[in-house]
Formats: structure tokens, C-alpha cells, sequence
């Protein structure tokens, strides 16, 4: 039985959207308002109470392995319009970049929690996550009689190098991967290192090879943020290389818990600065230029630095464009026995 609901057919309704490549599906009616001061209490409350909801959103046969999906709530903190809290197919990760792109233009384009000005150029929304509070701001044209968002800049959490060059076993051999934290931790590996090369007929090795580093990491090595312990773990890994298209200064692909992450990832790019800041290869004035296997770009600036903790920090802001894709309602019924999803 759902937990959130005595009815015996429940109806969820989402908008779909998609930035990079990757998609993002927002839930705008059908779950619970989850109680708590702040958003980790609230995701530990929908974990706890209301997990049935995103295992039915999120997995097969109304979802898919790869696919995050995302909530609003009520805000934490005065400067906040809404908290956002992020699903995937194994739990509630702490933030996620591509989702903050996406839900902004979804805020924007169907007037989600406030009302906007047709002739306003930038709009600025800011989101309360469960890694901490995030800027956006949307530059919006106008298409025909309405306002269209152009692209979407957020103002990432501080993101750090939490190890550098750390050794993983790996059957026979050591691999070194930096573990980085974007709003999320990721365990950052260049392809030529693990020798299999960045392309898209490669992705299968690359998720099968992602999940042993993945798994490797968490079961030897404690990762844990410095101000916000509850935020530990490794999320996923890195896969890094070079671009192929010459406006791209790298290219990668996200594997976290075995999804592939179809986008540059926002989270993930943040990673990937804070590595370059640590090395000197992020200089001010110049964007960073990151590369998916879709071929999609997302683009980085370092804002400002700062500390996390004893550690030097860099804050990113992270350009990208999304997509609205659909508009959904979602069925499940009490006697369908894959009302919960299920996931190979």
C-alpha cells in the first residue's frame, strides 16, 4: 500500500523536462507535504513515510534506471522561494544540477509558485536543497506571446577537493581518483588511466566499472563533508577525457549507482572545477566548457572561493538549457503488482 494515501488508485501528476540530455521529472501533485525545519529533515521524512512514491515515479514501467526526478516544498530558509528535493532510482541525492536548470525553466514557463512579468528579461529564484542553498537566475526572450527561458545560471554550494589521487583496487590493479564534492561527492577518473575509452559504445564497461569504483570506495574509505556530516558517501564516478567538440574543454560521463548521467551534470561539473581550481587550471576569467558523450555543454565560471571547513572551496555557477518534454498523470492502482516500479 502507498503510505501517503488511502485511496485505492492514486494519481500522480508530473511535467517532464530534460537539460543536457538528461531527463527530469517533477512531481506537482500527488505527494505528501513533508514535515521538517529543514530539507534534510524533510527528505528523511519522505524516505521514511513516502518512499513508495518515488520508486513508483522514478522505476520501470513508469520511469527508467537513468531517470531523476524531483519535488517541491515549502523553503527552509527566508531568502528561499521553494525547497527542492531530488529522487533517483536508489535514493535522494543531495542536489542535483541538471534538476535545478530544469525546474527552474518549469517554475518559470507554468508559473509554478509565483508570478512573473512578461517583459522580464532575468528572472531569480532561489532553491533550498538538502546540500545547502542554491541561486538561480533565468535569462528569458520572448517566443510569439510568451516568454521562453533562454538558459539558466545557478550559483552552486561550495565545491571542494575532499582527496587527491586516492587508490582504488581494482581486481589486479590500483586506479587513482580524486573524490571531489559538487553538491554531491564523486570519485574523478581519467579514461586513459582505466583504458577504456570515452565513447558511447563504451558505456556499458563505463557503468559496469563506475558501480566497482563506486562500490570499492564506499566499502573501504569514509568520505564525509566537513560542515554537514550527514552529507557522506560517494555518489557516483567521473569519467573524464578529451572533447570532441572544440568549444569543450573536457569531456565525461557521470555514473552514479549505475545510471548514466545523459547530460554534463551539474553537480558533476562542480566536481570537476574544484579538482582544476585545486590543480591552478581554473583561472577567473575564462569559462569552463564541459562536454557529455550526447554531446551536450554546460558551462562554469568560478564565482568566488572560500573554505569548507579547512579545505579550500571554489563556487561555481553553472550555465545550461532545458527542455520541456511532457505533462503526465501517473496511475497506480491498488491491485497492479508493479505499482512500486521495479529496477533490473
Amino acid at each position: 500500500m502507498l503510505a501517503y494515501s488511502e485511496d485505492v488508485i492514486h494519481s500522480i501528476r508530473t511535467i517532464d523536462a530534460h537539460a543536457g540530455g538528461q531527463p527530469l521529472r517533477l512531481i506537482v501533485e500527488g505527494v505528501p507535504h513533508p514535515p521538517g525545519r529543514t530539507l534534510l529533515q524533510k527528505r528523511e521524512w519522505l524516505q521514511t513515510h513516502a518512499d513508495s512514491v518515488r520508486q513508483a515515479v522514478v522505476r520501470e514501467p513508469r520511469g527508467h534506471a537513468d531517470m531523476v526526478a524531483a519535488v517541491l516544498t515549502e523553503p527552509a530558509s527566508p531568502e528561499a522561494h521553494a525547497g527542492l528535493l531530488f529522487m533517483d532510482a536508489e535514493g535522494y541525492p543531495a542536489m542535483s544540477g541538471h534538476g535545478v536548470i530544469a525546474v527552474t525553466t518549469l517554475a518559470i514557463e507554468r508559473d509554478l509558485f509565483f508570478s512573473r512579468q512578461d517583459d522580464t528579461a532575468e528572472i531569480r529564484i532561489v532553491f533550498d536543497t538538502a546540500a545547502g542553498t542554491v541561486h538561480a537566475r533565468a535569462r528569458c526572450k520572448a517566443r510569439g506571446n510568451a516568454s521562453h527561458v533562454d538558459a539558466v545560471v545557478f550559483m552552486n554550494v561550495p565545491s571542494f577537493v575532499h582527496t587527491a589521487a586516492h587508490p582504488v583496487r581494482l581486481r589486479a590493479r590500483d586506479v587513482r581518483v580524486d573524490v571531489a564534492f559538487g553538491g554531491v561527492f564523486y570519485a574523478i577518473a581519467d579514461t586513459e588511466a582505466v583504458g577504456i575509452p570515452l565513447r558511447s559504445e563504451r558505456v556499458a564497461d563505463l557503468r559496469r566499472l563506475g558501480v566497482e569504483i563506486q562500490a570499492s570506495l564506499n566499502a573501504s574509505y569514509q568520505v564525509d563533508h566537513p560542515l554537514t556530516p550527514s552529507l557522506s558517501g560517494v555518489a557516483g564516478v567521473i569519467f573524464t577525457g578529451p572533447p570532441e567538440d572544440p568549444e569543450a574543454h573536457l569531456r565525461s560521463v557521470i555514473v552514479s549507482s549505475g545510471a548514466v548521467d545523459r547530460s554534463p551534470g551539474g553537480t558533476g561539473t562542480s566536481a570537476v572545477m574544484a579538482v582544476l581550481d585545486a590543480m591552478g587550471l581554473l583561472p577567473d576569467d575564462q569559462t569552463f566548457v564541459h562536454e557529455s558523450l550526447t554531446g551536450a555543454l554546460f558551462r562554469g565560471r568560478a564565482a568566488r572561493r572560500t573554505l569548507v571547513g579547512d579545505l579550500a572551496a571554489v563556487i561555481p555557477e553553472i550555465e545550461g538549457t532545458a527542455w520541456i518534454t511532457g505533462e503526465h498523470t501517473l496511475l497506480i492502482d491498488e491491485d497492479d503488482p508493479f505499482r512500486e516500479g521495479f529496477r533490473f
